[in-house]
Order: C-alpha cells, then structure tokens, then sequence
C-alpha cells in the first residue's frame, strides 16, 4: 500500500520549530520530509504503508527507554540506540513534539550550537 503524504501543516509545524534553530534545514527524505543539522537527522516525519503517520527523533538511550515504556503513541525505532518514534494523529500535542524537536536537536546538534539553543530556552527564549 503507498505511503500517505504528511499533511502540510504538520510539517510546517515541525518546520515552525526546527527553522528556528542555528544551521537546521528541511530537505526531502526517501519519504517524507527530515530535518538535518549537519549530516546528522534531527527529525523525520513520514507517512508508514499502514496509513499512520510518525515523527521520529533523537533523545538520551535513558530517555528512549522511558518513552518505549510508555507504549502508544511513542514506539523504539528499530534502528539505533538513541531514536524514539511517536505516532501522531489529529490529537496529538504539538506543544510536547516541539520540545522533543528542540530535545532533538540538542543530541545532534554540534556542542556549542546545543548549548547555544538551551541556554536561550533555559532563559524563556522559544523556538
């Protein structure tokens, strides 16, 4: 079955965040839409060929764990240690996937662009 496109506003909400943020960039994945700051994936949302759509990011193996527990919507993407996975529909909470797309971009983000980022939401600045 073919994958469904990711519905614009959902990606111009992630777009809205990862922009924001020094030297990340949007470009087309082999699904989907993934953003990159560097080489290094920050997020990718896509479609899957069960009709479900799913962002998947980076964050602390500790932190994948905990996520993993919590089952649905989050999920352990099947492929390293540090990428969790979250299923997102009409009732998902944008405000929690900002902050897990700021989380993110701090794990890949070069050092003192990720300090750079949290010391300006440390200090009440937002994306």
């Amino acid at each position: 079955m073919a994958r469904p496109e990711v519905p614009e506003e959902w990606v111009q909400r992630c777009d809205h965040v990862l922009a924001a943020l020094p030297r990340c960039r949007a470009e087309a994945a082999w699904t989907g839409v993934r953003w990159r700051v560097g080489n290094a994936t920050v997020a990718h949302i896509f479609g899957g060929e069960d009709q479900r759509f799913r962002i998947v990011l980076r964050a602390e193996p500790d932190e994948v764990l905990a996520f993993e527990a919590m089952g649905e919507p989050y999920f352990r993407a099947g492929w390293g240690t540090d990428v969790v996975g979250l299923v997102i529909d009409d009732t998902t909470d944008w405000d929690e996937v900002e902050e897990l797309l700021v989380a993110s971009y701090c794990v890949q983000a070069p050092r003192r662009l990720a300090e750079e980022v949290l010391q300006s939401w440390a200090s009440g600045g937002r994306a």
